[in-house]
């Protein structure tokens, strides 16, 4: 962050300064809510949450070295105290953004977002000095920690933004105003909080709505191949760049194809020039997460052959999204377990198919939460899916969802030993240790709350202990 003091701050989030024998002291660290990121100079922000209250961590990070707490009340070392934390912490954001100047892009989608943003931030990056949101921690909270973990130095400032209602994002574009606002898709993630796409789809467009007019730089990148997303063009008045494999966006891709390895690769077309990109993550569904990166780029002012370049050589940033790992058996573990919806699912079972050629594949799927109505067909759905892309081995895994993901196989027509149904993660770790064999893939993919992480670290941890048959 950049350095400010104690007084400032105080006045900044409209607090009262306690037990603070300098107020002229610089708060000169990061700003963090996790006692355990303490550095010499930190802003300590005390939370209340549901088993752990930070004010009673204090003492401890003053100790450790934090100039201050940022606390809803006196906790008897030097403080900052405020009625609501959490908006105090925005209040900071929003003058630490507005007191930099930098560049801010801010992302949003039903899928795709921390995939993309990690994109984003790879590209820019080459360009100048880049802060991009760590993981997934796009809310009222991780958000405004990202934004004050920039300095003067940072030239572009990548946020991603998400949403459970209407509001939230014009809530979160408040703190930190976007001059370049991106929307990757419109799918059903959530749509059982939102009630419908067309509510997703409100909530959505609610970041193009805070940018500025074209006249002062603003730009919407838009996705021409979801009709939700091309439809938020009314919606703004910042110029609009659109990206997609039409033939109507201003940055595409021709040629599309995949790799032996399952690895995407395209001729990447700009408004100012073409060039070949072949990229180093799984998937196809990553052809319309590089063209956004791209999008953003190039409207930054990077040309076709750097954001080119970029794209072939950037890697996974976050983990458990699709994160391919050999064992020395040559069994392949695709870890995407961070999260699952629909349309992610359907992305992760086509980079199976296209990784397994020749191979035996194994697809260890669990719920996808926040469905509503929809979550039983859409389970179905993609039980089905998964027969048609001629998988060898589907593990449905949980409850009556995974139930269903089970049954739509079935009646696809994938019967005897080709689909199971197991209660849980343990059970499927025993059932793979027991058949794999060398050289199968294995997808391992559910909700986040479903924990089937646990599942691909038992495999690549007991991996090599003569658990797997070798038949």
């Amino acid at each position: 962050m950049i350095a400010l003091s104690l007084a400032e701050i105080a006045e900044v989030v409209g607090g009262q300064t306690h037990d603070i024998p300098d107020p002229s002291a610089l708060v000169t660290g990061p700003v963090v809510r996790d006692s355990r990121e303490v550095e010499p100079g930190s802003l300590f922000v005390a939370f209340v949450g549901e088993r752990v209250d930070g004010h009673d961590y204090a003492a401890a990070v003053v100790e450790a070295g934090a100039a201050a707490v940022l606390a809803s009340r006196p906790v008897g070392v030097p403080a900052i105290v405020v009625d609501d934390v959490q908006a105090a912490l925005g209040a900071l954001a929003r003058h630490v953004v507005r007191e930099l100047g930098t560049t801010l892009v801010a992302l949003t989608g039903s899928a795709g977002k921390t995939s993309t943003k990690d994109l984003i931030a790879q590209v820019l990056r080459r360009k100048a000095p880049t802060v991009f949101t760590p993981g997934s921690l796009n809310n009222e909270i991780g958000l405004p920690l990202t934004a004050l973990s920039a300095t003067e130095e940072t030239r572009f400032l990548v946020l991603e933004m998400g949403a459970r209602g209407i509001g939230h994002i014009r809530y979160l574009t408040g703190l930190t105003p976007p001059k370049v606002g991106l929307v990757l898709n419109v799918g059903t993630a959530h749509i059982g909080e939102f009630g419908g796409r067309e509510q997703i789809a409100q909530a959505k467009g609610e970041l193009v709505e805070a940018l500025p007019p074209a006249s002062e730089g603003g730009a919407a990148i838009l996705n021409a191949d979801d009709p939700l997303v091309r439809a938020m063009a009314s919606r703004t008045k910042a110029k609009v760049v659109l990206f997609g494999e039409s033939g109507e966006a201003d940055v595409r891709a021709e040629n599309v194809r995949l790799t032996d390895a399952g690895q995407p690769a395209f001729r990447l077309h700009t408004p100012s020039g073409a060039s070949d990109v072949t990229m180093r993550l799984y998937g196809e569904h990553h052809v319309s997460n590089a063209l956004a990166a791209a999008a953003v780029a190039h409207e930054l002012g990077m040309s076709a052959e750097e954001i080119a370049t970029a794209l072939s050589e950037a890697g996974s940033l976050s983990r458990w999204r699709m994160e391919v790992t050999e064992r020395p058996d040559g069994v392949t573990v695709v870890n995407d377990a961070y999260n699952a919806n629909p349309e992610s699912m359907r992305a992760a079972l086509r980079a199976l198919a296209a990784m397994g050629k020749g191979r035996r594949t194994w697809a260890v799927l669990g719920k996808m939460a926040e469905l509503g109505d929809e979550s039983l067909a859409e389970h179905d759905a993609v039980g089905r899916l998964a027969v048609r892309l001629n998988v060898g081995k589907l593990v449905a895994v949980g409850g009556r969802e995974a139930s269903w993901l089970q049954l739509g196989a079935y009646n696809e027509g994938s019967w005897g030993e080709e689909s199971v149904h197991v209660s849980d993660a343990q059970a499927a770790i025993d059932l793979l240790r027991s058949q794999l064999r060398p050289g199968d893939v294995v997808l391992v993919k559910a909700s986040r709350s479903v924990g089937l992480e646990s599942v691909a670290q038992a495999l690549l941890d007991g991996g090599n202990e003569g658990e797997v048959a070798a038949r």
